[in-house]
């Protein structure tokens, strides 16, 4: 099983394959305990091969099919995955048609972001389990549309903030449950990192190798651009989400887990591109704050083109209480007292991967692991929908925040905007004639 390891240690971009409205259907049967798992991927070119590589050490599991609507991927997935057990998967390119499979218990998506939801609530419809990469969905309504998915379907959702399947950062949650910095009152958070400018593209014949109909999906059509495909859609908010939910969403939710908070009362933002000038659509540097309504407190600055670290990390957080505090990241927990002496120190058995576009490594392999015991055993989610969606939510209001005023008054039952009527219109999104989303 060396070779796993190899196939997850390049990065390359993430794309997709799909198509929408499916009947849905009775899953009929639960796993036994002893009863092999079969995944599908959906979207192999880059976050998907971290997927696929901690389906196979799964124990019990296999790759039935990998789907993707670039045809390089989707062969050089066959050979990963052949090359690491021994078993070649089938391909497709339509993402419908692993819909109709009997041999596909378990979909996993990481596709660029306008598809996470349609695609989720879609297995769901069929039958599927799911494993969804942050952000769930590409906007709040659609986020809500999976949660009531999930609670119709009653099948298993995971989402892919991988980190709270850490052990290491399970210990540190433990511990400020236990009081060990007394209340917890406010967490920073933070990811840095120095992107470049993805320059300014412009109209371009569709490459003979990407089913473009397919690539777009639920997303109203527009013209093939040769600065795109396949990572800079996160920077278009057609089909992206920006730099908060591709990378602050994990996080955010830490931060979220260690208060034991859920929606916010107030958010506040402010950020812009302010380090190149390009098709970037979205802020490249972000300050957000959260206000709940016990009084705790988020912030989390986004820096895409400042490298600069806090605490010699280009991300994590730390989490402050009235009798000392703690940092966290993917590999490390580390205790402090209120004279900032060190305590204890902590590290995970298995590292990860953390500011480049794979991320694969231990804390994903356990993530899986979590899904596929909750399948077979009952085994309590690590991220579970309806409470993994309220840490996307809280990312797509610090947008909102930021693109509507700067500052927004929400309700904190169900994160809805109050008293703005402009964010409240942004719930949603407009969908291609024939692709909506209906749950």
């Amino acid at each position: 099983m060396s070779s796993r390891r190899n196939f997850i240690k390049t990065t390359a971009a993430g794309a997709a394959g799909a198509v929408l409205s499916f009947p849905a259907l009775s899953y009929g049967r639960i796993l036994g305990a002893n009863e092999r798992l079969r995944f599908a991927v959906a979207g192999v070119n880059n976050r998907g091969r971290a997927l696929y590589g901690a389906i196979s050490v799964v124990p019990n599991a296999e790759v039935t099919y990998v789907c993707d609507v670039d045809s390089r991927a989707i062969e050089k997935a066959i050979a990963e995955v052949k090359e690491a057990t021994g078993k070649k998967p089938k391909a497709e390119k339509d993402f419908r048609k692993l819909l109709e499979y009997k041999d596909v218990d378990v979909i996993a998506i990481a596709t660029p972001e306008h598809w996470h939801a349609p695609m989720a609530i879609m297995a769901l419809q069929a039958g599927k389990h799911v494993y969804v990469e942050k952000p769930c969905a590409h906007n709040p309504a659609e986020a809500e549309m999976l949660v009531a998915a999930q609670a119709k379907y009653g099948l298993l959702v995971q989402m892919g903030n991988q980190q709270r399947s850490g052990p290491v950062t399970q210990l540190a949650i433990q511990h400020i449950r236990e009081g060990r910095i007394g209340k917890p009152r406010f967490a920073k958070a933070w990811y840095s990192n120095n992107r470049k400018p993805i320059g300014n593209g412009g109209s371009a014949p569709v490459p003979d190798w990407l089913d473009w109909e397919l690539w777009q999906g639920p997303a109203p059509r527009r013209e093939f651009q040769d600065n795109l495909v396949h990572y800079n859609w996160h920077w278009f908010r057609h089909w992206g989400t920006g730099e908060i939910h591709n990378n602050g969403t994990h996080e955010i939710d830490v931060a979220r887990w260690a208060l034991g908070v859920g929606f916010p009362t107030q958010v506040t933002a402010a950020g812009g591109r302010l380090f190149h000038q390009d098709d970037w659509e979205f802020s490249d540097t972000q300050f957000i704050s959260y206000l709940f309504a016990g009084g705790e407190m988020i912030t989390w600055e986004g820096k895409s083109c400042t490298p600069q670290h806090y605490h010699n990390r280009g991300r994590g957080v730390t989490i402050h209480g009235t009798e000392g505090w703690l940092l966290v990241d993917r590999n490390s927990y580390l205790l402090y007292d209120n004279d900032n002496k060190l305590i204890e120190e902590h590290k995970e058995s298995g590292g990860s991967q953390t500011t480049n576009t794979l991320g694969a490594g231990f804390l994903t392999d356990q993530h899986m692991t979590n899904l596929a015991n909750g399948i077979r055993e009952g085994a309590t989610l690590a991220a579970p929908i309806e409470d993994a969606y309220i840490s996307t939510q809280l990312c797509h209001l610090g947008q909102l925040a930021l693109d509507h005023g700067g500052s927004l008054l929400t309700d904190p039952r169900n994160g809805h905007v109050l008293d703005n009527a402009r964010a409240q219109q942004a719930w949603g999104r407009q969908y291609e004639p024939g692709w909506e989303v209906k749950v």
